[in-house]
Formats: structure tokens, C-alpha cells, sequence
């Protein structure tokens, strides 16, 4: 009898958005279980890699417990998120290499339109600091990447902004979004990091 080695293994509530991602991946590197003697639970990874990276896909949002359940069970761990599904999310401008030392003084906005603030006016009139755009002269030089995004999620799934390993959104198509956030005064600034599908897939491969 000749088995199909490409066909994965289904399971209850398992999507095609599911099926497709564990395709790209060797048969030997899905659902590998491993049991948690600490709490007597198994735990089945989605895709776990031979340089030790476990690869979990989700479809729909989680728990808090859950997600620290995985993110303290798996040392590394990385979230797939189908971004398809979630509601008032976009994709909104390019953005200027959110680490150049140039920017150590200012704070991006936290709205929709691109916008910095200097950090010496946002510690002396908060809310009331200065909007500067880059066409400000203290700014204008500084590029935008073809790499980096703001975004909009008016219905965002907090829990996932409290995750510690690497989350990639998937929004179809032949990029991918690395979430990320920049520590400011003002609370963190979240923003995406753009990366070719196919690049990503390859480093595990």
C-alpha cells in the first residue's frame, strides 16, 4: 500500500489555513508530541524544526494561561497568526528604521497618521507635545524603509501584545508580518516587520 506522505494528519477543528502551513514543512517535522512530566499533559506541536524551533499556528485568539502555558513549555517558540481573521486590522504606512540612533530622542505617535514627538516635550506636556511629521526639518532626512509598517487594529486580541516569543502575522500573499513593539515613555509602539514567506520558511528547512 502506498501512503501519502504529503497529507497530513486532520484533527477536530483544524482549518485549510492549517493543513496549507504544515505542508510546507517535512512530514517529519509535524505534530511531534512531548509529554510534560511536571503536569502529566502532552503537548503537540504544529511544526517543531531540527534546530529546535517549534512552529504554532493559530487560527483564533487564545488564552492568557494558554499562551503562557506554551511560551513556558516550548524554549523556542514562535506564533503563526492567521491575520485573515482579524477584524479592523490594516496595514497603514512604511516606516523609518524604528532603531536608528538619529530617533533615540523622539516617540512615534500613537495614531494612525505618521508622526514623532521629542521626548523632552512629551515628559513636560504629554498629550500636548508637538506633533512633528517627517517633513519636519529635524526629520526630513531621515528615509523610510520598505520593510517596516504601521498598522491599525481597532479590534485587537490583547493577549497577543503580552506574548514573549516572535509573532508572525500571516495575511496571505507572499510576505509575511513580524509584530513588534518599540519601548517608549508613552507605552510601547507597535509596529511590523515585513518578511518574504518563502525566506522565512527556508530557515527552518
Amino acid at each position: 500500500m502506498n501512503l501519502n506522505l504529503d497529507i497530513p494528519r486532520c484533527y477536530p477543528g483544524e482549518t485549510p489555513w492549517h493543513k496549507n502551513w504544515k505542508l510546507a514543512f517535512p512530514p517529519t517535522f509535524r505534530e511531534i508530541s512531548f509529554p510534560d512530566k511536571l503536569l502529566g499533559d502532552l503537548h503537540r506541536a504544529d511544526v517543531h524544526t531540527p534546530c529546535g524551533t517549534t512552529l504554532e499556528f493559530q487560527n483564533s485568539p487564545i488564552s492568557m494561561a494558554e499562551l503562557k502555558s506554551r511560551e513556558a513549555f516550548y524554549p523556542k517558540l514562535i506564533w503563526i497568526l492567521n491575520g485573515k481573521k482579524f477584524k479592523g486590522f490594516r496595514i497603514l504606512k512604511s516606516l523609518p528604521d524604528v532603531d536608528d540612533p538619529r530617533l533615540d530622542g523622539y516617540e512615534f505617535c500613537h495614531t494612525d497618521h505618521l508622526s514623532m514627538v521629542r521626548k523632552s516635550d512629551h515628559l513636560l506636556l504629554g498629550n500636548n507635545a508637538k506633533r512633528l511629521n517627517f517633513y519636519h526639518a529635524e526629520l526630513k532626512t531621515i528615509k523610510l524603509t520598505s520593510h517596516y509598517y504601521s498598522f491599525c487594529w481597532k479590534h485587537p486580541h490583547a493577549v497577543w501584545y503580552q506574548a514573549k516569543c516572535p509573532i508572525i502575522v500571516d495575511l496571505g500573499g507572499h510576505f509575511l508580518y513580524q509584530l513588534k513593539q518599540r519601548p517608549q515613555l508613552s507605552g510601547a509602539y507597535a509596529y511590523l516587520h515585513m518578511i518574504p514567506r518563502k525566506s522565512f520558511i527556508e530557515r527552518f528547512i
